[in-house]
């Protein structure tokens, strides 16, 4: 049967279609991202010209899912339209344009998809792993073994969030560095109290900005699935970013020049964490929420024998 998702995230929406057989094997068939920046002009309202690319974007992936004969599709809407005041204006013009319908989800239950996508990626771990999605307008941070979670959130603190508060000069001065980790120091205080009750081995980071820090790992990949990044490698590759200009991001080999804008704001919240919980090593997922989705929708198949 072919299968299709569509998460519609604040800066990328993502089209994922697949097909899954009788034994619950899957086969991918077709996978885009297009960086619609849904809340470029910020998330309290989608801006003008943010709307018609959403709809645009959409209307592109509903030609080509009918081309392509998909089954059953689903189609998530995330941080940006949570937040967004004419998110339902939005919503009814996607609808009205297309015939899809967005299914707005929750931060806890995009965490707990995030979950069930990236442990079908990465390798066995002992112990607690903290897992971390960055999206451009909230990031999930979950703490969980293979099989459990234990506890999780999303904060309202994506990179497109980030990048208008914070990001106001290139090269990011020292001060907006140091003004951005008080307030990762305020606003992530659950997560620290957390944090002293189950301490995590090892980080697992999903979606965009971790692709990134899998592409500048000098092309050490342990598998399609994830590869594994020791901490001090990342330091490195941080330090590059944050005292590069826009222009020197854009000639990085391994950063696309779409994420060359909004990845130090990133770096700045993904080097932080690693300081705070001084975990020695990252293991970059290629699975996050749309992965997840696909399984729940497999599981609900008739005659699809061990989707897991």
């Amino acid at each position: 049967m072919r299968l299709g998702v569509i998460d519609c995230g604040t800066n990328t929406f993502h089209l994922l279609i697949v097909d899954v057989n009788d034994m619950g094997h899957i086969t991918r068939v077709h996978k885009e991202r297009r960086y619609v920046r849904l809340g470029q002009e910020g998330l309290s309202k989608i801006g003008a010209a943010p709307f018609q690319r959403g709809i645009a974007c959409l209307a592109d992936y509903k030609k080509l899912i009918g081309q392509l004969d998909v089954k059953q599709v689903k189609v998530f809407g995330t941080e940006a339209l949570r937040r967004a005041s004419n998110r339902h204006e939005f919503i009814q013009a996607v609808e009205h344009e297309t015939g899809i319908r967005i299914q707005l989800i929750t931060g806890d239950e995009e965490a707990r998809l995030i979950h069930i996508g990236v442990m079908q990626a990465v390798p066995p771990f002992e112990g607690i792993g903290l897992i971390m999605d960055i999206g451009g307008g909230s990031v999930e941070f979950i703490l969980a073994s293979e099989r459990e979670v234990y506890w999780a959130k999303s904060f309202p603190i994506g990179v497109q969030v980030l990048f208008s508060d914070f990001h106001k000069e290139d090269p990011l001065p020292e001060a907006q560095i140091n003004a951005m980790e008080a307030f990762f120091e305020k606003i992530l205080e659950p997560l620290f109290k957390i944090l002293q009750v189950y301490k995590p081995s090892v980080l697992i980071g999903a979606s965009g900005s971790f692709e990134v820090v899998e592409n500048l790992h000098f092309g050490h990949t342990d598998s399609f699935l994830h590869t594994v990044v020791p901490s001090e490698g990342f330091h490195h590759m941080y330090m590059g970013v944050i005292r590069s200009s826009l222009p020197e991001r854009y000639s990085m080999e391994g950063l696309p020049a779409e994420r060359a804008e909004l990845i130090v704001v990133a770096f700045v919240l993904i080097h932080y964490i690693i300081k705070k919980t001084e975990i020695p090593k990252i293991i970059t997922s290629a699975y996050a929420m749309k992965e997840g989705i696909l399984l729940e929708m497999m599981r609900k198949l008739p005659n699809i024998s061990n989707p897991d």
